[in-house]
């Protein structure tokens, strides 16, 4: 190394200069050509689409998950059309759905048209359409329900009945 050069060779010549917010692949050498891919057909007013239907619980709507380790406590909820708990909450809600996680608990007063319970749920709950208790889930309290499913292993404590057609829903 000549005296004056640097460690950083500014002193080279510029041709040889590398910019340093260059591409690392030389000019001059081959790139590949990438793949053209159809595109997808549009629909048209009137055809048919073959896309698959959304489920209920992948609509576009509000959804707010409480995640594992999250604690909410002392809330009402509203406007949000699917809770998912899989940390703990203590509230109040008028939803849509509520899904409680495996680890999940809610404790408190609910009014749904579909509660999906795989955790812990205690308190008060309408479920106007369905309420589905998965194996490892335990439901306690003053619970409504349209239509119910319960899993072997799946567990109720508490005043449980059917809805009736003059029962009225939770107050809003």
């Amino acid at each position: 190394m000549k005296y004056g050069e640097g460690l950083f060779n500014r002193n080279r010549d510029p041709r040889l200069q590398r910019d340093p917010l260059a591409s690392p692949v030389p000019a001059n050498a081959p790139t590949a050509t990438p793949a053209l891919v159809p595109a997808a057909p549009r629909a048209t007013p009137g055809s048919a689409s073959h896309e698959p239907t959304p489920r209920a619980d992948e609509g576009a709507g509000s959804k707010l998950i409480v995640g594992p380790n999250i604690k909410l406590k002392g809330v009402e909820i509203d406007d949000c059309d699917t809770l998912v708990v899989e940390g703990r909450v203590e509230a109040t809600m008028v939803s849509r759905a509520i899904q409680i996680a495996e680890h999940g608990a809610f404790n408190g007063k609910v009014d749904v048209d579909i509660a999906e319970i795989r955790g812990a749920f205690q308190g008060e709950m309408t479920a106007r359409k369905k309420l589905v208790i998965h194996a490892s889930g335990r439901v306690s309290g003053k619970i409504r329900y349209g239509k119910m499913l319960v899993q072997e292993g799946g567990e109720m404590t508490g005043d449980i009945g059917a809805l009736g057609e003059g029962t009225p829903p939770l107050a809003r």
